[in-house]
């Protein structure tokens, strides 16, 4: 009996020292930014930073609610749902990509170079193309997006798939197992973190994608009012977008997260 309340205190301690740590690391996370925003206030209301270049805090909160009570909430759902659908498009496309070039090695090999020379070439080049092609507006935000993301996600599923295991599919061998089988029973299962790391990757760069189609050709937006903002030397605007556009990136990112320990426990 005296052993197992000796483990069970000891995994007590240890469950404490990781919260404590947790708290520790979030604690500080907020004290930097605190600091930041303290310092960058103070520096500008100083005089010391440029505040029509920099903007400042109190600036960006006044432009803040001014964007709310506008159209901020339009201009958030736009590149929220641009942003929703290049993902998922990304990563449906990417996964059945990958898997096709697993299946045949031949496929692979042939394929390898054009994907090197893709995942080189700078997705923003082909803006206008994409333009031309698919129309401005909304459809061509979301193709930039899946340009941006799509051959990400084929590279990061395909290297998961090929260092699955050997001896995991050798197993699955010596019991007749058919490819079919080794797919879904030994392939996918094995590589749920490397779905859920390129899951992560891949809404970031969505979100890339989609903010800079909407620098090319949306009238709505974040990348629209950064943009805007810029062009007409209002800098609170600009900084006030960025700043929405990290949170949401941030939200974004989390979401997944979440996700992913739901799924792992």
């Amino acid at each position: 009996m005296n052993k197992f309340e000796n483990i069970s205190n000891d995994r007590k301690k240890y469950l404490k020292k990781i919260k404590l740590r947790k708290i520790e690391t979030i604690s500080t996370q907020i004290i930097i930014i605190i600091t930041f925003i303290v310092l960058w206030e103070v520096l500008a209301q100083k005089g010391i930073l440029d505040s029509f270049i920099t903007s400042q805090p109190s600036r960006i909160i006044k432009t803040f609610m001014n964007l709310t009570s506008n159209d901020l909430l339009e201009h958030l759902k736009i590149t929220c749902i641009e942003t929703l659908i290049g993902f998922s498009l990304g990563t449906v496309l990417g996964v059945i990509i990958a898997i096709i070039l697993w299946w045949s090695p031949f496929i692979s090999k042939v394929s390898e170079p054009f994907l090197v020379v893709l995942n080189s070439l700078p997705k923003i080049a082909l803006g206008p193309v994409i333009i031309i092609w698919v129309g401005a507006g909304m459809p061509a935000i979301i193709v930039m997006a899946l340009s941006i993301s799509l051959i990400v996600t084929i590279l990061e599923i395909l290297n998961g798939f090929l260092h699955t295991e050997e001896e995991k599919i050798k197993m699955a061998k010596t019991f007749n197992a058919n490819k079919v089988q080794i797919l879904t029973k030994v392939v996918l299962p094995s590589n749920i973190p490397t779905f859920f790391n390129t899951l992560k990757v891949n809404i970031g760069l969505s979100l890339v994608g989609v903010i800079s189609g909407e620098f090319l050709v949306s009238k709505g937006g974040l990348g629209y009012l950064i943009v805007y903002g810029g062009q007409v030397f209002q800098l609170d605007l600009v900084m006030t977008s960025v700043i929405i556009l990290g949170i949401v990136a941030a939200l974004m990112y989390q979401s997944i997260v979440w996700i992913e320990k739901r799924v792992v426990k």
